[in-house]
């Protein structure tokens, strides 16, 4: 089978890419361009023309008790970052409000931290009761492991959807971490989709990973039904374990989106950290594998694009993130709109 004939397949007989059935040859040695390409017809079948932007704010820094190898914000880790508590909640509005009016789709409060808890997620609530009342940006969180109680009062203060990576493969995790296990990931994840949540979960490349660890996240996220799927590549920042990881190729950047659009070819496949590594920040793979991305400043280090130069990118890329100019085959129109009333 060729990666033209997989993408007829897919799009015509509802085939799916399974651990039974996945050809890893095909997908490792298929021509980068015609794959990207490949990819790009599954996107426009799947999402339109639609790009999906969000932006996030750091609502607490630091002093993480977790030691994740890749993080700036683990307390076991010395990287000089800031170290603040919860931050107001006119600050937080202010910057939910700028981005909404640069045209963003989505906003996130992230905090560092195992888990949110006790006043400071009573505070995280209060501050997403007000942007629901108050804005018309989807609301979203990323507080760690909190149980059910808290994503149903996630979900009553309007927020949409959660965001919680699996970071690498199952096999791989332990090497990356070990103060909280792949199975707690799967198992926070699944408490949030039983609250009703959209599930944002995708991971990090370029840890020292090999390509059936890519192969094994894609395929843990497919299974999983995730929705949303952020993929960074590492960025070694100074002070963590993995400050001296060689730089990922951006042509294995690059395979690897068409790689998770093909596994993943209904999810979001969204660009996060190291788009700089990409040429044009991405545009590249935009439309072509990635439907969504992160824009704006990161956690601890500035992104590699800004939302301005995002707009422009997409309207250069004849894309959009308005979904009234949205541009959807015609046999899923009617199913997009049914979508928008639930």
């Amino acid at each position: 089978m060729t990666i033209t004939e997989l993408t007829d397949k897919i799009i015509n007989e509802g085939y799916r890419i399974t651990r039974e059935n996945l050809d890893k040859e095909l997908l490792l040695h298929a021509d980068l361009e015609e794959m990207l390409d490949c990819a790009g017809k599954l996107q426009k079948r799947y999402c339109g023309n639609l790009v999906d932007f969000c932006s996030i704010i750091n609502g607490r820094s630091g002093r993480c008790s977790e030691n994740c190898k890749y993080c700036a914000q683990a307390a076991c880790n010395h990287t000089g970052i800031d170290e603040y508590d919860f931050l107001p909640k006119e600050k937080i509005f202010a910057a939910a409000k700028a981005n909404q009016d640069a045209g963003v789709n989505r906003f996130a409060i992230v905090t560092a931290g195992r888990a949110l808890k006790g006043k400071d997620f009573d505070k995280a609530i209060e501050a997403y009761k007000e942007m629901h009342e108050k804005l018309d940006i989807k609301l979203c969180a990323s507080m760690g492991f909190i149980d059910a109680d808290q994503f149903r009062r996630l979900k009553e203060a309007g927020v949409t959807s959660y965001h919680h990576n699996i970071e690498t493969s199952r096999r791989n995790f332990p090497n990356i971490c070990t103060t909280h296990t792949f199975e707690d990931k799967i198992r926070t994840i699944k408490i949030a989709q039983e609250a009703g949540l959209c599930v944002c979960s995708g991971g990090i490349i370029g840890m020292g990973e090999d390509w059936d660890d890519r192969f094994d996240m894609a395929l843990t996220l497919a299974e999983l039904g995730i929705e949303s799927i952020p993929i960074n590549a590492l960025m070694p920042i100074k002070g963590t374990p993995l400050q001296d990881m060689p730089q990922i190729s951006a042509e294995d950047v690059a395979r690897t989106f068409a790689i998770f659009r093909f596994i993943n070819p209904t999810a979001n496949i969204r660009m996060a950290a190291g788009r700089g590594i990409l040429p044009e920040s991405g545009a590249t793979v935009m439309g072509r594998g990635a439907s969504a991305s992160i824009t704006g400043n990161m956690l601890t280090t500035a992104g590699a694009a800004t939302i301005t130069s995002d707009m422009q990118m997409l309207k250069k890329l004849g894309l959009t993130n308005k979904e009234e100019e949205a541009v959807f085959p015609k046999e899923l129109v009617e199913e997009y709109k049914a979508s928008l009333k639930k």
